[in-house]
């Protein structure tokens, strides 16, 4: 009988994903009124209906998708979005549509790029409810309700749960979520640090599937997430997880990619916000320890007598460390400079990046470091998109820019090696052709995106 009930399943989305590649507004219109769960199903390569009906350049079809609420950020196997796919095969009207975020938008700032590309990490699932974090009142009572979640963080890695069906299927990577009765004792720990993440969003998809919790109204309110940060044994904290293989990653920069969007959002917020508590236990100004206040935001000093709590220095809240990179284009517009450090995996290159200093412009940022680093000087930089970086605290901000002059003379303290890619190997790369001159980042990572970005600006394909 299973068997029967998936293959009427498999029948049905392969009949709305037929639909919208042929473009049949009728069929897809139908299908989605009976089973709106078609929405966002996956066909061969992981093909969505918006994918499909962006690749066949049906524009009616892409417009009903996009009105029932059809994940738009959704990818392929080969890591590409429908916005990618109607770049790539030239259906310009529909990228624009794909891109648009509202009409009001657009007269107010016309020919600008608003929606750009949702990096990793920056999908934001919780409504952070800052105006809440000095209601103590508030706070101490959502710890408490049913429907809370708490994440456990061990040496700012989260405990996470992994399954595999098969050995040739991809690993899973999902946070593990407790409730108040699985950890009230850690938050009665003095060393444990809890921070208040936001309550999941209203109408908008959450990283669980849980329930609203009932207030005294009788009004629906959406759960509560909290983070802990524990001190406790990492051994003695895996024995309160019931799923089976949960561990606490030991690798950052690669295990910390594997969590869906909506994951990686919260993992984000929670893992920078633990970063800083970890390093700022004492006051800067006089050295005395602080206590954590406001939801896990801030942190004052112990010390009365101390001036950070008088006037306009009373001021310790996390830091957000801004960071450049850019994808430097030729003057010939048709290469484009990649670099590459010591530590990266053999073969693979990536746009260069560099922090911002004080007092400097994020244009100029982009100048200094490229010279820096390469040699190359740049003329014009124009801002891409922005991606948080939780290791353990960096905003990248994501550039292009034109170079004036081309040749190299490399910062070997810096980067190892830098070259001009031509356009058609950079594709290679970027689609895995069978044997690539190099490799680039992850799709997770900025770099990857801006390498994508330019591609796409000017593909005729």
């Amino acid at each position: 009988m299973t068997s029967l009930q998936l293959s009427a399943k498999e029948e049905m989305v392969e009949r709305f994903l037929d639909a919208a590649a042929r473009g049949d507004l009728t069929q897809v219109s139908t299908l989605l009124s009976q089973v709106p769960s078609l929405i966002n199903q996956k066909g061969y390569s992981g093909w969505t209906a918006v994918m499909l009906a962006a690749r066949n350049g049906h524009y009616d079809v892409v417009e009903a998708l996009l009105s029932h609420g059809c994940d738009k950020f959704s990818v392929n196997s080969s890591s590409q979005t429908a916005y990618d796919i109607a770049k790539f095969w030239g259906h310009k009207h529909i990228a624009n549509l794909l891109d648009r975020t509202s009409d009001s938008c657009q007269r107010v700032l016309p020919g600008s790029d608003l929606s750009q590309q949702e990096n990793y990490f920056s999908r934001e699932p919780l409504d952070r409810l800052s105006g809440k974090r000095t209601d103590k009142v508030w706070l101490e009572a959502k710890q408490s309700e049913p429907g809370t979640v708490y994440l456990l963080f061990s040496d700012l890695s989260p405990m996470v749960s992994s399954s595999q069906e098969d050995d040739s299927a991809e690993v899973e990577t999902r946070l593990c979520r407790f409730r108040y009765e699985a950890v009230k004792d850690l938050l009665q720990k003095p060393a444990t640090l809890l921070i208040f993440l936001g309550e999941e969003k209203r109408n908008k998809p959450s990283p669980s599937p849980t329930s609203c919790s009932q207030t005294e109204e009788g009004v629906k309110e959406p759960p509560a997430w909290f983070a802990i940060g524990s001190d406790e044994d990492a051994a003695e904290l895996l024995k309160r997880c019931r799923e089976k293989n949960c561990s606490f990653p030991k690798s950052p920069n690669r295990d910390l990619l594997k969590f869906t969007e909506e994951e990686a959002g919260v993992v984000a917020q929670a893992r920078s916000v633990l970063a800083w508590h970890s390093r700022y236990s004492f006051c800067a100004t006089c050295g005395s320890s602080t206590k954590l206040e406001e939801g896990g935001y801030k942190r004052s000093c112990l010390n009365s007598k101390c001036r950070s709590l008088k006037g306009v220095h009373n001021t310790c809240y996390p830091r957000v460390d801004p960071v450049v990179i850019m994808l430097v284009i030729h003057p010939d517009g048709n290469q484009c400079l990649l670099g590459r450090k010591k530590v990266f995996p053999a073969g693979m290159f990536s746009c260069l990046a560099g922090f911002i200093e004080p007092g400097e412009t994020m244009e100029d940022a982009v100048r200094r470091e490229v010279e820096e680093e390469s040699g190359v000087k740049v003329g014009s930089v124009q801002y891409v998109s922005c991606q948080p970086w939780p290791m353990p605290s960096n905003l990248m901000i994501g550039c292009l820019a034109v170079a004036i002059s081309t040749d190299i003379k490399v910062d070997e303290n810096e980067i190892e090696e830098a070259r001009w890619f031509p356009r058609q190997q950079v594709i290679e790369a970027l689609f895995m052709g069978a044997r690539p001159a190099f490799t680039v980042p992850p799709r997770q990572t900025i770099s990857h995106q801006l390498i994508r970005h330019w591609i796409g600006m000017s593909s005729n394909l």
